[in-house]
């Protein structure tokens, strides 16, 4: 799929910051396979991170009109929308110009719809049927580097629902055995690292797991522990009945159990602990090992899943009063509200001991002595192999926040070159039917797009309106200077210490102090200004 326009109608989610805003992204010619992210670019507070939230939360409403087992709830319902995008529809050739909204209908209340362009005009979907949903984003997979709940609302939401969805159903013995669908929204931030790692270092190709660990110390993945617990003093406790098989505390589904199994069968070793209701798996992984998963999930994508499910089982450790405080002030779009994380010893499901073999045979590497950019840099590229079919939307807030400048220099690079299942995204794969927006505050990024990929964010200071727009000038290959120069007005970049001994040497009349106090300078055209205000002045006093 690719984006083409985003018309913001009124967004309370935001306090008015993005009401109004109408933004082209791309021309309706647009290739659908290639795969061609998006830069949001612009100082703090100029809406990036607003504008990518408010796209998952229409989607999220979409989804959950849509698909309402996928998507059990929403997180804005009254936020009004246009977006327009481009989508792959089995079976034709040529893409569908679709039209997601909701817009205001006078006195009544505004519902979501979804529209195709057919000869010129627009035809309105019917919601319900499977024709419809196939014109829906497979994934919207959203990245955030620290705790940015503007990002992670409408994702929390999702997540929440689905767990509430796991837990009727387990107390239900009429459901109990049925499957929870997956959600639909994905949110990969620091809590969800090592189920990405995990996953890709057991199941993804050899190429993959190289792209994933080549810039960091180590070279595979050496062993861990998963404990689960479902009786502790945090979990709600169902009320015992007569003739069913209940666990002490967190009943559990027939897919939840299935898995449990499967961890078992595939563990070195195991310990149960009847007491606690709690299961320890320890793997030592060896080729062994990956046949053994390889055996019970076809792909590193569907382990994650299995994982990610079973560490969602956390939210029902929250105390109910906790959950029931999330969804008021999510409704009363109060963003400082977030799931509360449980202690670790209160997790129904948590990894211990994740060791990695150390380059060149050097011994062992424990996880916590990864760097934050080693873990960002492997679960970025981590969730990128796992998520390479077809129709997914990735909405990336700074991705390589915690990198250094050599690793932000081949972001793009790195992204487009990464083997996944179904070849590499800068080749004509289905892995390139795909979007992606992603925010920085760097200038290494725009370097690698043409500015018809950029768009420059900034606050209008009369108005309070957020305005974007595409650079002036050529960012593809240009120098950082003249990007930051573009799109933060810095000319040049340099810090506020040296620019003002700068400018105290400029007001300066002595050549002598100027020429010493410069060799403090590293080079810069000011320095070289500098050296000719020194030529200046001696000229003037014939020395």
């Amino acid at each position: 799929m690719k984006l083409l326009r985003v018309h913001i109608i009124t967004a309370k989610s935001c306090g008015g910051l993005l009401d109004g805003l109408d933004v082209r992204l791309r021309g309706s010619s647009t290739s659908v396979s290639d795969f061609e992210p998006l830069c949001l670019i612009g100082p703090n507070g100029a809406g990036k991170s607003q504008l990518i939230q408010v796209i998952a939360e229409a989607f999220q409403s979409l989804l959950h009109a849509a698909v309402p087992d996928e998507e059990r709830a929403e997180g804005n319902e009254n936020l009004l929308f246009e977006i327009e995008y481009l989508i792959s529809e089995p079976n034709h050739d040529k893409p569908v110009h679709v039209r997601a909204r909701r817009l205001a209908q006078g006195r009544k209340k505004a519902v979501v719809g979804l529209d195709r362009k057919v000869d010129g005009d627009w035809v309105e979907c019917d919601l319900t049927s499977a024709a419809t949903a196939a014109l829906l984003p497979t994934k919207v997979v959203g990245y955030t580097s620290g705790a940015n709940e503007t990002l992670s609302l409408p994702f929390l939401v999702s997540r929440s629902g689905y767990a509430e969805e796991v837990g009727r159903r387990a107390l239900n013995e009429s459901t109990r055995a049925d499957p929870v669908p997956d959600t639909r929204l994905m949110l990969i931030d620091y809590g969800t690292h090592l189920e990405v790692l995990v996953a890709n270092l057991l199941l993804g190709a050899l190429e993959e797991r190289d792209a994933l660990l080549s810039d960091a110390r180590v070279q595979d993945l050496h062993s861990f522990r998963c404990v689960i617990q479902l009786a502790h003093s945090a979990a709600p406790k169902a009320a015992a009945k007569k003739g069913r098989n209940r666990r002490k505390g967190i009943q559990l589904t027939g897919e939840l159990e299935l898995y449990l199994d499967q961890l078992q069968r595939c563990a070195t070793s195991f310990h149960y602990e009847p007491t606690s209701d709690s299961y320890t798996f320890d793997f030592f992984v060896t080729e062994e090992t990956r046949k053994a998963f390889s055996s019970f999930w076809s792909s590193a994508l569907a382990l994650y899943a299995a994982l990610h499910k079973l560490a969602m089982l956390n939210d029902l450790a929250i105390p109910k009063a906790a959950r029931d405080r999330f969804k008021r002030e999510t409704q009363l779009r109060k963003f400082a509200s977030r799931l509360p994380e449980p202690q670790d010893e209160d997790k129904v499901f948590r990894f211990e001991r994740v060791v990695f073999d150390a380059q060149g045979g050097r011994g062992t590497v424990d996880y916590v002595s990864l760097s934050d950019g080693e873990h960002q840099q492997a679960q970025l590229l981590g969730t990128m192999c796992m998520v390479s079919f077809p129709q997914a939307l990735f909405l990336l807030d700074e991705p390589e926040s915690h990198f250094n400048p050599k690793w932000r220099v081949k972001l793009i690079s790195k992204v487009l070159d990464l083997p996944t299942a179904t070849g590499r995204r800068k080749d004509a794969s289905p892995a390139s039917m795909q979007d992606c927006l992603l925010t920085t505050h760097s200038p290494f990024v725009p370097s690698d797009m043409a500015k018809e990929r950029v768009l420059i964010f900034s606050k209008n200071s009369a108005t309070g309106k957020i305005e974007v727009r595409h650079p002036n000038v050529e960012t593809f290959g240009t120098t950082f200077d003249a990007i930051l120069g573009e799109c933060f007005d810095i000319r040049p970049p340099i810090s506020d210490v040296p620019k003002a001994v700068i400018e105290e040497l400029n007001a300066s009349y002595d050549p002598k102090e100027i020429q010493e106090r410069m060799q403090d300078l590293g080079d810069s055209v000011e320095k070289i200004m500098l050296a000719d205000r020194v030529r200046q002045l001696q000229r003037q006093s014939g020395d």
